[in-house]
């Protein structure tokens, strides 16, 4: 007999005791209600009547109705109110008292707003409810003549998930052949993004997790609220994920206790001056008109140094016909790439392919390009989206510290033995005959 058979023996005695234990204690919860239905009519007996209440956005509705819409293209906060029934004074005073909370101008297509009524003939509103996310909304009491508004939101819990899988084309095929919510495949490479290139991920890489799902009331998914331990095989190595927090700040760690991630330089120059910033909407001094500005201007003297802001390997050096002049694009791993513009020159050795590290000169400052004097128009893409570098999330990239290194061995130790009970209880269920019935147990 082979161990897979004896562990299915093992699998199927277990589940049996398991049922026994629980059919005791329904016999044991049969007998105790028995026993207090016989006592029910004797005079010392107390009757305990437990009173239930229907509550949504915090508001007893045992005695109203909760009447849901739609935020359509078009609508505005004046029209919502109008289509409601509301006067335009009433509606200017709701206007007023809920713009603090949730501004009129950011209603959202899509989103979810209630009118709480009364189950009379007159179905006056008592609430309005204006849902801004999945779970934060704003509540207006027209219950009485002064009208008031607060905010809540609604309650989380958290359910615990594991899932494994080896990759045969790509990471986000991988975890939707799962039937995971994709959102976990971009939540994992930007964990990994500083030791895997997931672009180059080979098949028969593999990985394992376990991570926490949000939903409400149980039963809504929200989001993939964190990766509480993973192990990604890439290549034959495995790279281990611990989350530990240390300096109020909890990041993820290898098993040694070297942090994930790596740091990016603040600022790509030593003396700088910021000039323009990172907008959607900027006066162009050449063109004459606004235009997005997805970056920071540094002004410095033409010939100042250029440092990369991180590890990284240039892939694109040339000039910009579109305005940019010289530039330099790096790529620092399979989430981020920064661009370097209005160079006056590169850096001897600097070409297209060329590995650079952390604070390595790349380029000097000049005015090339659309430019009206020396600047650096430097910009940091995450996903392929600029985002701010100035505000940017820049993680410590330091060790576990020497004090808390017990501390994260600990929970290291538990977040590993955690992922190998759940790869072998996954493939113990997977063993499992499909033909096991209640009969068998």
């Amino acid at each position: 007999m082979t161990s897979l058979t004896k562990g299915n023996i093992r699998e199927k005695e277990k589940i049996k005791r398991l049922y026994g234990i629980a059919l005791g204690l329904l016999i044991i919860v049969h007998i105790t209600s028995c026993s207090s239905k016989h006592k029910e009519g004797h005079p010392d007996s107390v009757e305990q009547i437990e009173t239930f209440h229907m509550h949504e956005y915090g508001i007893c509705i045992d005695s109203l109705n909760v009447n849901r819409y739609k935020i359509k293209k078009g609508d505005c906060l004046a029209s919502i109110l109008t289509g409601l029934g509301f006067t335009s004074t009433t509606s200017d005073k709701i206007s007023q008292t809920v713009s603090p909370y949730y501004s009129p101008s950011k209603l959202q297509i899509g989103n979810t707003y209630a009118a709480i009524t009364t189950q009379d003939s007159t179905s006056n509103i008592e609430y309005l409810v204006f849902e801004k996310s999945k779970t934060e909304y704003v509540v207006v009491d027209l219950s009485s003549e002064n009208i008031k508004a607060y905010e809540g939101e609604k309650p989380i819990t958290l359910q615990r998930k594991y899932i494994e899988g080896t990759i045969t084309s790509s990471l986000w095929n991988a975890i939707i052949d799962a039937g995971v919510h994709p959102l976990l495949a971009l939540k994992l490479s930007d964990l990994y993004a500083w030791q895997i290139d997931f672009f180059d991920i080979k098949k028969g890489d593999s990985f394992r997790l376990m991570y926490d799902e949000a939903y409400i009331d149980d039963t809504t998914f929200v989001d993939i609220a964190s990766i509480e331990g993973a192990v990604f095989t890439h290549q034959g190595k495995a790279y281990c994920a611990i989350p530990f927090k240390q300096d109020s700040v909890r990041e993820y760690f290898d098993e040694e206790g070297n942090s994930l991630r790596k740091e990016f330089l603040k600022s790509p120059l030593d003396f700088f001056r910021i000039t323009s910033r990172f907008t959607n909407s900027r006066y162009h001094p050449i063109l004459k008109r606004y235009r997005a500005h997805h970056g920071v201007d540094y002004a410095a003297p033409v010939g100042t140094p250029v440092k990369t802001i991180g590890d990284g390997v240039v892939i694109e050096k040339g000039y910009q016909q579109n305005g940019g002049g010289n530039y330099l694009k790096v790529k620092h791993n399979s989430m981020y790439t920064t661009t370097y513009m209005h160079l006056s020159r590169f850096a001897k050795g600097i070409n297209k392919g060329s590995f650079v590290k952390q604070g390595d000169i790349i380029a000097y400052v000049g005015s090339t390009g659309l430019s009206t004097g020396p600047h650096l128009d430097f910009r940091v893409y995450k996903n392929n989206q600029p985002i701010n570098p100035l505000t940017m999330e820049s993680p410590p990239s330091l060790p576990v510290k020497p004090e808390l290194k017990d501390s994260f061995l600990v929970v290291r130790d538990k977040v590993l033995r955690q992922l190998d009970s759940f790869q072998q209880s996954t493939r113990l269920y997977a063993s499992m005959p499909d033909s096991l019935t209640q009969e068998d147990l």
